[in-house]
């Protein structure tokens, strides 16, 4: 089970310090490994350890995925984290913003949802979450 670590803030926030200007990149920093690393940093679980710099298109991760049984990323969190209401969302859970064509995956923060951007790390208001996945 993927549970957060006592001192899940501080790693959080050190992780996000570590990615916020770096551009967007499949297969290294794309949103669902953005969403990994966040996790990886609050819990020390990568869930997506398998599948980093194995592909450099959705095309490649989505071909990667399939291998495993799973038609996409938010398969994936279905598979591994728990979906709770986005009402009950809160700091560090998982959001999926989006529902047609290939949804994007961002991590709740308050009111808004940090999300990863062409160049780095942008903000999304809260309301764009169309799913929550509970991060222990």
């Amino acid at each position: 089970m993927i549970s957060r670590q006592p001192d899940w803030r501080p790693r959080l926030v050190a992780y996000l310090a570590t990615v916020s200007a770096k551009p967007f990149a499949y297969g290294s920093q794309d949103c669902a490994l953005f969403v990994a690393g966040a996790v990886e940093a609050m819990t020390g679980s990568d869930p997506a350890a398998g599948y980093r710099g194995l592909y450099q298109s959705l095309k490649g991760g989505l071909k990667l995925l399939a291998r495993d049984g799973l038609a996409d990323h938010v398969t994936l969190l279905r598979a591994t984290f728990e979906e709770i209401p986005i009402a009950f969302a809160g700091v560090g859970d998982i959001a999926v913003i989006g529902e047609v064509g290939m949804p994007a995956l961002g991590i709740f923060e308050g009111e808004q949802i940090l999300v990863l951007r062409e160049d780095g790390l942008g903000l999304m208001p809260r309301p764009a979450a169309t799913l929550a996945f509970r991060v222990t």
